[in-house]
């Protein structure tokens, strides 16, 4: 009969463990051997054979593993949702990666100006470009849009009163709301309308003389339906300028390409808002901009020199790789290739025939048959708002426990359940990863 004195002791188990001593340590060895021997000795007491010593060393390799494997993983998205809040938003194009991995491998100019050999400024290095594709005076990038709000309010609000829309109090992910911004900024906020219905004579009848700003806040992730009235953006401008005030515009996902284009509802263009007298405009980096994570402010010079004088601008500044990324990212606007480069908008653009070819190529391959289907925007972005597809829907019994299963695949498949089948959208899965995805679908036979 077993025995708890069967169990091999530690210093044993070292003996066989030195490949596991020269990759994680002694230290952590012996933790994961004491783990093994602790867990089998609870299992002998319950009357469970003495595991070999092979066997015990096998399963602290294996925990070692598992806890040194990275929890921000690249996943494969087959949920036909383009911009993938959980998922990362927007994947980045080879131009910006290769950009990021050209100045996060080595040094860079970051603050240093070449031709004099001095100390530069990091701002120079994206918002010339910025400026440009955006038709703004100047800009600036910090490092996100959230940070661009809180620090155009507190800068040029700051103790002075902001007029809003009932309408525009938007909350986003992770309880972004703007009248906590606002508060948190030391601004004054001031709702006007109702929460459907706002007009020009419910900003008219809030100014006062401490009136700094209106305030405009795209509903990004939302949208009211019905009896509903706003105030178009000019004439906002018209009554803020009218009266000495400016018109900070935050337009969330920062389209600089209308999807119109592509059959979806029109996003309000950041070079629009410009064009139509915004003061400031911000956006984001990562979502139909198609770079990295930023919070971009366009608008006047004037402005945007107070904004980089406020303490919090250092707080909030972008990186290196954020700015190389975004650099890269503005030049496929700038050349007109944005929509064959970006991947956001190259998986918008995607004709439905290639997507119909490589789902046949799936079905081919792996049992199951092709349906028809919606891929969405996502990120906040066009609520409501669908593109058509063709999905493949595998033959599995338990169509849940596919999809947890192909989770825990190497890569992980992200895939979705609708109408009690597994769906997998080739809109989001890049050309190169349909082997992967193929080898994924085989593992759950």
């Amino acid at each position: 009969m077993p025995t708890l004195r069967d169990l091999p002791s530690i210093d044993t188990l070292l003996h066989g463990s030195g490949e596991l001593e020269a990759q994680y340590g002694h230290e952590r060895t012996v933790a994961a051997l004491r783990a093994a021997v602790d867990e089998a000795r609870a299992a002998v007491r319950d009357g469970a054979a003495v595991p070999a010593a092979e066997a015990l060393v096998a399963q602290a390799a294996a925990g070692l593993h598992a806890e040194s494997e990275p929890t921000l993983r690249p996943v494969i998205n087959a949920t036909g949702v383009i911009i993938h809040t959980n998922l990362g938003r927007a994947p980045l194009s080879d131009d910006a990666l290769d950009a990021i991995r050209a100045v996060g491998g080595g040094y860079s100019t970051l603050e240093y100006d070449l031709e004099p050999g001095t100390r530069g400024k990091r701002d120079r290095h994206a918002e010339r470009l910025l400026a440009e594709v955006t038709g703004a005076e100047a800009a600036m990038v910090v490092n996100n849009n959230a940070a661009g709000v809180l620090l155009a309010l507190s800068a040029l609000v700051q103790g002075r009163e902001a007029i809003i829309s009932r309408g525009q109090l938007v909350e986003i992910g992770g309880a972004f709301r703007i009248p906590d911004v606002m508060a948190q900024s030391g601004a004054i906020m001031v709702e006007v309308g109702a929460t459907n219905r706002t007009r020009l004579r419910d900003y008219e009848a809030a100014l006062t003389e401490r009136t700094a700003a209106i305030v405009q806040a795209h509903p990004s992730n939302y949208r009211i339906v019905g009896f509903t009235e706003s105030v178009p953006l000019p004439d906002l401008v018209a009554l803020a300028h009218a009266h000495d005030l400016i018109v900070i515009e935050d337009v969330g996902s920062g389209a600089l390409i209308d999807p119109a284009l592509f059959g979806l509802a029109s996003e309000p263009l950041v070079q629009d808002s410009l064009a139509a007298g915004a003061d400031l405009v911000l956006f984001s980096g990562d979502k139909l901009l198609g770079g990295p994570q930023a919070g971009l402010i366009a608008g006047r010079s004037d402005l945007i020199a107070r904004l980089k004088q406020h303490p919090l601008a250092r707080a909030v500044r972008a990186d290196k790789l954020c700015l190389a990324g975004l650099v890269a990212t503005l030049e496929h606007y700038r050349r007109g290739d944005a929509l064959d480069c970006i991947p956001v908008w190259r998986m918008i653009a995607l004709p439905l025939e290639t997507i119909r070819t490589r789902a046949d190529a799936w079905a081919a391959a792996i049992p199951g048959e092709i349906v028809p289907a919606e891929s969405t925007v996502g990120g906040g972005s066009l609520p409501g708002e669908t593109l058509p597809t063709w999905a493949f829907a595998p033959r599995v019994d338990q169509p849940n426990a596919a999809a947890a299963r192909l989770r825990q695949h190497t890569p992980p498949v992200i895939a979705r359940v609708a109408q009690d089948r597994l769906l997998l959208d080739p809109r989001t899965v890049f050309p190169e990863q349909d082997a992967l995805v193929l080898d994924a679908l085989k593992a759950l036979a």
